[in-house]
């Protein structure tokens, strides 16, 4: 039987969570004076209402979480958080569309930073601030953060830690989950805050700063302006986005890791020299077809190859050049980053690196098998050999993962879309990258999606962030009986 006290109680306390954010954005829009005050002000009282019917209707639960529960609450929380989340943006007139206010506030929450907005300038700074806040929140997982204070409720948030993610090879931090997450939000949040710091002193407004701190700390891709952060035109702006994007796709229990001097550990992950070598071989040949083919000096070169690489790596969708200017070739190399994403534990989207060293091992294997038949071939990460469940997953999710990019692409088009638009807005969508290819790309908005696709894209946003199965299973009549 589904708990389903306990799941109104849980989403009644993150939406007390959302209505704090919101009441942020409140002070900011009052400390400007500008015209969207009202509408946070309205908005954050729905929410609290909201929440407060949630919490009475989840008064007197049983204290227990199972794994069906989870899988509800992960799913439906994203989706409610969305629809209070757009509020400001329909009530100010600033996205008079329903369609459109649900998109612009889905591709932040999953932080996938595709925007249906031509004039980002034009925006109160209110409502830029809830566009970055959105993503924050977003970035390491709503989730997360409810496991970090389910022990509130007498409970533990490990159904819900199973259920927001299916991805291999988590390490632990600690042996209790809720400890495991208010750490990783402490780095999360130190992380943000140096950031903000190195922004401001690079040339960054406060506002700015903070703003692109939050969005790049979650690698979703949300800047203050169109042009992103090609606005600024700052070597050093971008070197320090480009790190700490690179920072934020490692796994974040490696990052403590690091903190505790455990290099050893770190040194031996394999995901994590997979997802680096990664990086450097499509920077070098990104820079040299850069170099080659136009009059950019090297550094320049350099500097515009690693930014896009990382970005799209890590599904940020920052971006400092109009990559659909380069050579043809630099597209299909970039597809692939975005299918590949970085590593699991991190704030980024994608296949994931750790799928695709799995893949190749397993890969490898079967050649072997070939040529010694009655051979015992183990597939080992990190000195450790994986079980055939793991392995089985693995292979399941890329299937699916192939199946829905593909069903995507032809209902893209399906919708009036071009053959390069649809394939590079799918694997964006399900990716959470935010840019994609062609009249997509860095230099456009999405405004111009036929209606139908920024539905469909909108899902596949929740789909990729939640990682498949836990809301694809939602659709399996088997979840839904009693035993």
């Amino acid at each position: 039987m589904l708990n389903w006290k306990m799941i109104y109680r849980v989403v009644g306390f993150l939406l007390f969570i959302e209505t704090a954010m919101l009441l942020l954005c409140t002070v900011i829009s009052y400390h400007f004076r500008e015209d969207d005050l009202n509408d946070f002000i309205i908005t954050t009282l729905l929410t609290a209402i909201a929440g407060g019917i949630f919490a009475y209707l989840g008064k007197g639960a049983e204290r227990t979480i199972q794994r069906r529960d989870g899988y509800i609450i992960v799913t439906s929380v994203w989706i409610i958080f969305t629809l209070f989340g757009m509020l400001p943006f329909y009530f100010s007139g600033y996205i008079p569309s329903i369609t459109n206010a649900f998109f612009e506030t889905i591709s932040g929450f999953t932080t996938t930073g595709a925007t249906i907005l031509d004039d980002i300038e034009s925006l109160p700074h209110g409502l830029l601030f809830w566009r970055s806040m959105t993503q924050w929140i977003g970035g390491l997982g709503i989730i997360f953060f409810t496991i970090a204070v389910l022990p509130i409720f007498g409970t533990s948030g490990i159904q819900l830690f199973a259920a927001e993610s299916s991805t291999p090879g988590r390490d632990k931090v600690h042996p209790r989950i809720e400890i495991t997450a208010k750490w990783l939000w402490a780095i999360y949040l130190t992380l943000t805050i140096l950031v903000a710091f190195l922004l401001h002193l690079g040339g960054m407004n406060l506002f700015d700063s903070i703003c692109h701190s939050l969005t790049t700390n979650a690698t979703g891709g949300y800047s203050t302006k169109q042009a992103s952060i090609a606005y600024y035109n700052s070597p050093c702006i971008e070197y320090v986005i480009t790190f700490f994007m690179a920072l934020s796709g490692v796994n974040f229990t490696l990052l403590f890791f690091l903190l505790k001097g455990r290099f050893k550990k770190i040194m031996k992950n394999a995901e994590l020299r997979w997802y680096l070598a990664s990086v450097f071989c499509f920077t070098l040949l990104i820079t040299l077809i850069l170099y080659v083919s136009s009059n950019l000096e090297l550094e320049r070169s350099f500097r515009r190859a690693i930014f896009q690489v990382v970005s799209l790596h890590t599904s940020t969708g920052y971006s400092t050049a109009d990559y659909m200017t380069w050579p043809s070739v630099t597209w299909g190399l970039i597809s692939i980053i975005m299918i590949s994403g970085a590593c699991v534990g991190s704030t980024s989207g994608g296949m994931k690196c750790i799928r695709l060293l799995i893949l190749t091992k397993i890969a490898r294997n079967e050649f072997k098998r070939i040529i010694h038949p009655n051979a015992v071939l183990p597939v080992r990460v990190n000195d450790q050999v994986l079980p055939d469940r793991t392995k089985s997953t693995v292979l399941a999710f890329s299937f699916i993962y192939t199946c829905i990019l593909i069903l995507g692409w032809l209902l893209m088009m399906a919708f009036g879309m071009g053959f390069m638009e649809a394939f590079g807005v799918v694997i964006s969508s399900i990716g959470n990258t935010g840019i994609a290819l062609g009249l997509f790309g860095p230099e456009y908005s999405w405004n111009s999606l036929p209606e139908l696709a920024k539905w469909l894209s909108s899902l596949l946003m929740i789909i990729g962030r939640l990682e498949l199965f836990t809301i694809l299973l939602l659709f399996s009549p088997g979840f839904w009986r009693k035993n």
